[in-house]
């Protein structure tokens, strides 16, 4: 059986000899002072978690806690901060001890996602009636209306304007986790729809042909192409504006000819979209993890 080569965009695992890598990032700061790092409990926790806090060497830590029947203790730094996922039979003086142990990677990806929050200005008001969400280049405000049966986007479907109404059937005071996984299925849903009809229009402009393509929920690449002509693309990218999307979709488009990153494969991705380079730099400035939704 043959090899699958698969070219990784912005991917921090070497998924080929020529997988194009994340731009360098600059290191967080050096954690001194934590005085300004939050860890604060969430407006609401998952069902049957928990909230606890541990004393470590740099400042009083706080973590969302949830027992699982996974075999070890998994440390995840999402949207409300700290989760720890750990089996049923570990103490809890086993899980403080990990999180005084890893406290100071704990307290550098707190810090970077303290600092990318203020940048997208994605506060917790975000998951709740009134709250507004990036959409295509464009912020949208959520209206939550138990009365509705189904989602409702009052605006162009996919040329959205600022301040453009997303209504969700739930009730005003919904939980912000049954309004996070509303919203994300339906930003899932549009990215289908929207990046099905953009991939399929460069590859009739280009002539060309794929196996299938799906939509990807990596936390660390915009999209993938492998040699036997399957393309991953991740549906984070329905926050960008179009011309970012059509980048992204064209530089994997043009591995199915140049399974590598080229001379010749920058000179098809120019072919395939003019004036990429915009775009390309414009996405330099994120990585996925950098999205407000995670």
């Amino acid at each position: 059986m043959g090899l699958t080569k698969q070219l990784s965009l912005f991917s921090d695992t070497l998924a080929s000899a020529f997988a194009l890598q994340p731009e360098p990032q600059p290191a967080p700061e050096p954690v001194a002072s934590h005085e300004n790092i939050v860890t604060t409990r969430p407006p609401a926790l998952p069902l049957n978690a928990r909230w606890r806090e541990v004393k470590t060497p740099q400042q009083t830590i706080g973590y969302v806690l949830q027992r699982s029947r996974r075999k070890s203790i998994g440390l995840t730094i999402n949207d409300d901060g700290l989760q720890i996922t750990a089996p049923n039979w570990v103490t809890l003086g086993q899980i403080d001890a990990t999180v005084i142990e890893k406290a100071p990677w704990i307290l550098g990806k707190l810090l970077i996602r303290q600092t990318r929050q203020q940048h997208l200005a994605t506060a917790d008001t975000l998951w709740q009636n009134g709250g507004t969400i990036p959409y295509l280049g464009k912020r949208i405000v959520l209206n939550l209306d138990s009365m509705q049966k189904s989602p409702i986007f009052q605006g162009s479907p996919f040329a959205p304007d600022d301040g453009d109404m997303l209504s969700l059937a739930l009730p005003a005071d919904a939980d912000r986790n049954r309004v996070r996984d509303s919203v994300h299925s339906w930003l899932q849903q549009q990215a289908k729809i929207w990046f099905g009809e953009r991939l399929q229009h460069f590859l009739d402009a280009s002539q060309l042909t794929i196996r299938r393509w799906r939509l990807s929920s990596a936390a660390t690449r915009w999209g993938s192409c492998s040699s036997d002509g399957n393309i991953m693309l991740n549906w984070r990218l329905i926050h960008f504006e179009h011309h970012i999307i059509d980048y992204v979709i064209a530089h994997e488009i043009a591995h199915l000819r140049e399974m590598n990153h080229s001379k010749d494969f920058w000179r098809e991705v120019e072919r395939i979209l003019p004036g990429f380079e915009k775009s390309r730099n414009a996405l330099k400035q994120h990585d996925p993890a950098s999205l407000p939704l995670i």
